[in-house]
């Protein structure tokens, strides 16, 4: 199906040429249909899975496995059962620091149902922007940051923060997580926001330290905050201060942050969605996407990235990395981002 629509708007494109768009500019625009196309099909035929369940199971859209693979789901799915049975306070807020610390990362039913709306609304915006890039109708056209605007602080803690994110990271993870600073940044000057750069940038430089030694069955996030924590009491932040900067950092990949969460949490978030899979890059000018690639080079980042996250939903199996992956085709998504790598 996916297949012959596509075809079609492929008719549909050389026609278009009559309105003068470039070679490059059709390839936005086929790109943007096969998104919203794609992202649709993927996600409807998923929900049917996450809604009906699987019989006798618990475990929505699981089929039955056979030998020793059976023996090795079923003992992660009981662990994650102790482990939320062991919860009395369900009143944490979905991926915030407190909630990765009592679950784990392992989601819930009625907690998956719950991103689904927030996934589809994602999937709709970032195919509605990048076809706004497409035929050059875009904000970010017209937009105008100050370079000087983006400067990272220079304070105990960014300076402790980046040390740590450098003896940690790989060059990919980390020159991903200097975009996600720069480009979130971005975003909370177009915004309005205020925000404390000094968190955001700590946030933003540790929030996938925990992908490069995560914990068994865990979501990585969960070592990315012990991490910012051991930062943090390193030049005496405040509590408060702490607990922001690691719900940032937990909150960062579930679908659906607002600034609800804190404007830091929600700038983590948008800053790295946009580095991964291109949403909201249409609201930033040109120039300053194009110099947060220059100074910290993508260099194979989707092939690597793609590559952690396809482990991350394996080593948790009701965790968020897998639900964005199976119902938000988040592979796809970052093969079709807006930049060349």
């Amino acid at each position: 199906m996916v297949t012959t629509d596509t075809s079609i708007i492929g008719v549909a494109l050389s026609e278009m040429r009559e309105l003068d768009f470039t070679r490059e500019g059709l390839s936005w625009v086929f790109k943007a249909c096969g998104v919203a196309l794609g992202g649709t099909l993927l996600l409807g035929g998923q929900l049917s899975d996450l809604f009906a369940g699987s019989p006798g199971r618990g475990i929505p859209g699981r089929q039955k496995l056979a030998g020793t693979g059976t023996k090795c789901r079923m003992d992660a799915v009981s662990r994650s059962q102790a482990r939320r049975s062991a919860v009395s306070d369900r009143d944490s807020v979905l991926g915030s620091a407190a909630w990765v610390q009592q679950t784990h990362g392992w989601m819930i039913a009625a907690e998956r149902r719950s991103l689904v709306g927030p996934l589809a609304r994602t999937h709709l915006t970032n195919a509605v922007g990048r076809l706004r890039m497409a035929v050059r109708m875009h904000p970010g056209r017209n937009a105008c940051i100050p370079e000087s605007r983006l400067a990272v602080p220079e304070t105990a803690l960014t300076r402790a923060a980046r040390k740590v994110a450098e003896d940690t990271l790989a060059p990919t993870l980390l020159h991903h997580s200097y975009r996600t600073y720069r480009f979130g940044r971005a975003l909370g000057e177009l915004d309005g926001l205020l925000v404390d750069d000094e968190l955001l940038f700590a946030a933003a430089i540790l929030h996938d330290t925990g992908l490069m030694n995560p914990p068994n069955s865990s979501d990585f996030t969960l070592s990315s905050m012990r991490l910012a924590r051991e930062v943090a009491d390193q030049v005496g932040l405040s509590p408060a201060a702490t607990e922001v900067m690691q719900t940032a950092i937990t909150m960062h990949y579930t679908p659906g942050v607002t600034t609800a969460a804190g404007a830091e949490a929600y700038l983590v978030s948008a800053g790295a969605a946009l580095d991964v899979a291109g949403v909201r890059s249409w609201d930033l000018p040109p120039q300053t996407l194009n110099n947060a690639v220059r100074d910290y080079p993508r260099a194979g980042f989707k092939k690597a990235f793609a590559d952690a996250f396809r482990a991350e939903a394996i080593r948790v199996p009701q965790g968020r990395a897998r639900f964005v992956n199976r119902y938000g085709a988040l592979i796809t998504a970052i093969k079709l981002a807006p930049f060349d790598e």
